[in-house]
């Protein structure tokens, strides 16, 4: 079985964000995978996806702040500014974290560790929607 959709998700404040609710609400079909692999991925150039800590939003907030040092704004040798001081940083930050992920499915539900989250990062301060495209393959 192949099966894939775009989903469109709300517009979300900069920050690092679970998902994995909003994703999985959105593909029912999930649950008739016995065996499989989901692809996920962002078409967007200045946001990411990630899988990480699903239960304290402290890490959330660490992994912003830390992105924001790893790669500031406003840094001189910047080309790229036209679109705002935050918009260069974020096609960095979206290239270190990725595009895509894949997540395998086992008896209908994403298996993914107890602690494991996907996570919309969003690199914009006005990003907008995003727009996902969710591939499952399997039987």
């Amino acid at each position: 079985m192949l099966i894939q959709k775009e989903i469109q998700l709300q517009s979300k404040p900069r920050g690092f964000h679970l998902i994995s609710d909003e994703i999985i609400s959105n593909i029912p079909e999930l649950t008739t995978i016995k065996v499989g692999m989901l692809n996920i991925f962002i078409k967007h150039t200045s946001a990411s996806l990630t899988i990480n800590e699903n239960a304290d939003p402290t890490v959330r907030d660490d992994f912003e702040s830390h992105f924001n040092r790893f790669v500031p704004e406003n840094e001189p040798y910047y080309k790229h500014t036209l679109e705002g001081s935050d918009d260069m940083p974020a096609h960095i930050k979206a290239s270190i974290l990725g595009a895509s992920l894949n997540i395998p499915v086992s008896d209908g539900h994403l298996n993914m560790g107890t602690w494991q989250g996907i996570y919309l990062c969003e690199h914009r301060n006005y990003g907008g929607g995003r727009t996902l495209v969710i591939t499952i393959s399997g039987e």
